[in-house]
């Protein structure tokens, strides 16, 4: 990444500028059409602004010396030069109009291909720490480009401007254009060279502004509001964030100091072209040379390509420095799943008729050399309910993210109905799928909305909705909110609601429910229930299970006892298989790890 601090990184940038203007042309042709229109008259505008000035000087002085006064051409001139500026006015408030519209529209468009593209990129992914650095550069680049995009269409205008002023410099004389030009160039190298190693200095600080981030959101969050004052962690947290947030203080202050003394002394010679060229055009004048006229136009030239230039360059400077920073956008967007459905996927069956069977599956996650799951083999039938115990990181989990293709297996094969997961559209298998995971998520919707996105497309289906709440006994939340299933739920909304664990724990069932899947998985579903919604859930479990295949995962025995088979895991291999009578019979783990949770409550 250090050679994108240098010149040739930076010019090699640009490249990356044509698939931005890309994705703003998408985001509105019309809007950028007008754009550039309206840009390209207004960038004439001062041009021939100087040109009726000339007009009317000279008018001025040839009607003095003939004793004319004020004549109708004279009054023309002055109407015109009005009307240009009238109109440059106009131009200038619809450009801005413009530039609103277009903004709005093109982060609406990129924040949507965003999302659609983060939806599709693989579990392992959003598990892999640098990408959340590149996610979070590309989440703030897709908004934050709107500066190059602005930029762009600016610079396009002033080149016209300044094309226009250097060419009536040109009409004068070409050495004064030449001797502006050539004081203004070294700026412009030294900027672009400050700004490249900004790019370099921000792409060094992500990781820490990630975690400023992360502290900020843990020393002042409802969530752990609780745990800092009883543990005392402010001060910590405190003495964290400083730390970090003065190590980045510390590089920009010390960027900033170089840039402003190396571009300060060069400013000067900024300064130095423009009252050259101005003093020359004084000269001329004073022998005569040239007309107060001419003069007026020549002086109103050099002073406006004299700041157009400098404004140009800078802009230049700034698209290619933005143009670094688009290259993290698109390299997010360049990202793509390794687990995608092919061009032949095959639909999942309906119904399903043989099962899932896992064959000798070894997994371990990307990153982790050491097997998550070493060889495991067995067969889930239709209308099957199987249990997986084991203590934590024993792979229970990992075998459901299996089964439902979020990641692939190291070795080995998970074959429904006879044949490869692999071969499958994903899509319609996780159509097929109901699940709750452990950690699900907690959606600041409605309480209808959080029940509905089991199955989304059936938002509107509210007697579905009502019913998946019942199954879960998620209906006994939704009774006593204020506003029923249109309650907001979560504090972040005003008027939200918050529920406790259990309480969202059933929201959660229902969404599984809703599904209405032939696969419907439970990772501790009950994890936050109470003993007695516990109870109540389960004496339902078999009712809702019937003629489906189910997974299910929980620590309590009481829970797994109702499965028709139990596997047990240690160290990723399936240690034990059968129901719960034959494991207690046996002798072995799973009658260990039964007696001591039985201990507990005698």
């Amino acid at each position: 990444m250090m050679e994108q601090s240098q010149p040739q990184g930076r010019v090699a940038s640009l490249k990356n500028i044509l698939p931005v203007l890309r994705m703003v042309w998408d985001s509105g042709p019309g809007t950028v059409l007008a754009n550039l229109v309206l840009r390209s008259v207004a960038a004439l505008v001062p041009v021939a602004v100087l040109v009726v000035a000339r007009w009317i000087v000279d008018a001025v002085v040839s009607g003095t010396t003939a004793g004319q006064g004020m004549t109708q051409h004279l009054w023309g001139l002055v109407a015109l030069e009005f009307a240009l500026a009238a109109l440059g006015g106009i131009l200038a408030r619809s450009i801005v109009y413009l530039n609103v519209v277009l903004a709005e529209r093109y982060v609406r468009h990129v924040s949507l291909r965003l999302i659609e593209h983060a939806s599709q990129l693989d579990l392992a992914t959003y598990e892999d720490p640098s990408f959340h650095d590149r996610l979070e550069r590309a989440r703030v680049q897709a908004t934050d480009r709107l500066v190059m995009v602005e930029a762009v269409a600016r610079f396009l205008q002033q080149v016209v401007t300044v094309a226009s002023l250097c060419v009536g410099i040109l009409v004068f004389s070409p050495w004064i254009l030449l001797f502006i030009i050539l004081c203004l160039v070294p700026a412009a190298l030294v900027e672009g060279r400050f700004g490249a190693e900004f790019y370099a200095m921000n792409f060094r600080h992500t990781p820490k502004r990630r975690e400023l981030d992360y502290l900020r959101q843990l020393g002042a969050s409802r969530e752990s509001a609780k745990e800092l004052k009883i543990f005392g962690l402010s001060p910590f947290l405190m003495r964290r964030y400083e730390k970090l947030s003065g190590e980045i203080l510390e590089d920009v202050v010390a960027h900033f100091g170089r840039a402003f003394r190396g571009l300060s002394l060069l400013s000067l010679l900024g300064s130095l072209g423009y009252y050259g060229a101005y003093a020359f055009a004084v000269y001329k004048a004073a022998r005569g040379e040239l007309s107060v006229g001419e003069l007026t136009f020549l002086a109103g030239a050099i002073a406006g390509a004299n700041r157009n230039i400098q404004d140009m360059f800078s802009t230049a400077v700034g698209i290619a420095d933005q143009a670094l920073y688009v290259h993290d956008m698109l390299a997010f967007f360049a990202v793509k799943p390794a687990i995608q459905s092919g061009p032949r996927a095959l639909k999942v069956p309906r119904p399903i008729r043989q099962g899932f069977e896992f064959r000798d599956v070894t997994f371990a996650y990307p990153g982790r050399p050491q097997p998550v799951l070493k060889g495991a083999s067995f067969r889930l039938a239709p209308g099957e309910r199987i249990a997986l115990i084991g203590e934590n990181g024993q792979g229970k989990t990992t075998i459901v993210k299996l089964m439902m293709r979020l990641y692939d297996p190291t070795e080995g094969q998970i074959l429904l109905d006879g044949v490869d997961l692999r071969e499958y559209d994903t899509d319609d298998l996780w159509h097929e799928v109901g699940v709750i995971f452990q950690d699900f998520a907690r959606y600041e919707m409605t309480a209808a909305d959080n029940i509905a996105v089991g199955r989304i497309e059936q938002q509107g289906e509210r007697a579905l909705i009502e019913q998946a709440a019942h199954k879960s006994l998620a209906n006994t939340v939704v009774d006593r909110l204020p506003s029923g299933y249109d309650q907001m739920l979560g504090r972040r909304f005003e008027g939200g609601v918050d529920l406790s664990g259990g309480e969202w724990q059933k929201i959660a069932l229902a969404r599984a429910y809703m599904r209405d899947a032939q696969l419907l998985v439970l990772d501790e579903p009950t994890a936050a229930l109470d003993a007695r919604a516990e109870l109540d859930v389960f004496n339902r479990f078999g009712e809702l299970t019937a003629g489906k295949m189910a997974l299910l995962i929980s620590h309590r025995f009481s829970t797994v006892r109702m499965a028709d088979r139990i596997l047990v895991l240690k160290d990723g291999k399936i240690i034990e298989e059968g129901h719960h009578e034959q494991l207690l019979a046996s002798g072995g783990n799973y009658a260990t790890m039964y007696e001591l949770q039985a201990s507990r409550y005698r």
